[in-house]
């Protein structure tokens, strides 16, 4: 028997099965697991795939530059020269800490809470200046509001933006930069100035040419899954989509018209009911509005006066947006019944007829999609 303190026992020659020599090492039930707690295993981060599924739309982070480097206070040392002078080097500078659009983020859920950026070195002998501290890139997704307290710093709606959040110190001076005729061999040096430290709130919201708003079950995402690749969660009950999706929409003059699915709004969505205004603020940058109608619900045409009342209560001036009333579910009986009604109430070319299930009466929609864009390109292009 093995004895129980016995931690491990040198290599013994066994006479294995097939007739050649084996070398085997004993090692007891105790050290095992002493050797499996010696260094607890870290927290686990999170996956790609993962982080995915958590859409995050704001964040408060705290960022600080890093610190320069202090200077060096030396002198010149060489065989046969006596006054070699001062040679003390500077200190390097600071790292900052800069943000950045980059379109393959698509939610803060990657940001972190604390960024700290990266220390310059000291500076050394023979006028040697320390290193400089490297940028520290924090990637956002594109769209993203930069607030410090209440005021924007930064929009940062275009992919490639950059945007300095904090400064990294300056590097102290070397006792080399003090020297002067009337001071010959300066002792003095100055340390490394600490970097910037800024609380920071992020607040994303999505950019995207038009924004699909309607109650729940109305076939926003179905309708999204018709006319592009985007594939967000389809069911049969209400409140299916969580999180903001977007989907490209590609015309046949090589035109992409972005489309943004909205979670469902329910009436009192002001007064934090259902999922509230939360997402609201996606469709602040959006141009032009698809207001997406249940026509197979007793009188439609109250949804379209409910989300422009709700859209008013967010923002004035939101529901006069361009928009176009989308009667969805055309497929079922009782919504064909109800389809003149509609169209008296709200006019005839306001409304487009169609079946997101089916595939009915699509290419009317794109047709306006490519109207409204081309509009809102000529103003842009006037100003």
């Amino acid at each position: 028997m093995v004895p129980s303190r016995l931690l491990s026992v040198g290599p013994r020659p066994l006479l294995g099965s097939v007739g050649h020599w084996t070398q085997v090492r004993l090692l007891s039930a105790s050290c095992a697991d002493c050797a499996k707690h010696q260094e607890p295993p870290g927290k686990k981060l999170l996956s790609e795939k993962k982080l995915k599924k958590h859409f995050v739309d704001h964040r408060r982070v705290l960022v600080r530059g890093g610190r320069g480097g202090d200077g060096a206070s030396c002198f010149h040392s060489e065989p046969r020269k006596e006054f070699g002078g001062p040679d003390g080097g500077d200190g390097g500078n600071g790292g900052h800490v800069v943000l950045r659009a980059d379109q393959q983020v698509k939610s803060l859920s990657s940001v972190l809470s604390r960024y700290q950026g990266s220390h310059g070195e000291a500076g050394g002998r023979k006028n040697c200046s320390g290193r400089s501290g490297t940028l520290l890139y924090v990637l956002v997704p594109v769209g993203t509001l930069v607030k410090e307290g209440n005021k924007v710093v930064a929009d940062l709606s275009c992919p490639g933006d950059e945007y300095v959040a904090a400064l990294g110190g300056a590097g102290g001076k070397g006792n080399r930069f003090f020297l002067a005729n009337d001071n010959r061999a300066p002792v003095t040096c100055t340390p490394g100035q600490p970097g910037q430290e800024r609380v920071l709130f992020l607040e994303l919201k999505m950019v995207a040419h038009a924004g699909m708003v309607g109650f729940p079950n109305a076939g926003k995402s179905s309708l999204l899954r018709a006319i592009s690749n985007a594939r967000p969660t389809v069911a049969s009950y209400p409140f299916t989509t969580l999180k903001p999706h977007v989907g490209i929409v590609h015309c046949e003059d090589h035109q992409q018209i972005a489309v943004a699915d909205i979670p469902g709004i329910i009436r009192g969505a002001h007064q934090n009911r259902g999922l509230g205004s939360t997402f609201l603020r996606h469709i602040e940058r959006c141009r032009f509005l698809l207001f997406i109608v249940d026509l197979s619900e007793p009188e439609p045409w109250t949804q379209v006066e409910d989300l422009k009342f709700e859209l008013e209560k967010y923002e004035a001036g939101l529901s006069e947006r361009p928009h176009v009333v989308v009667a969805n579910k055309i497929d079922l009986p009782q919504a064909r019944a109800a389809l003149p009604q509609l169209r008296a109430r709200l006019g005839p070319s306001t409304v487009i007829a169609l079946s997101a299930a089916t595939g009915e009466n699509l290419e009317e929609l794109l047709l306006r999609l490519q109207e409204l864009h081309s509009r809102h390109v000529a103003a842009e292009f006037r100003w």
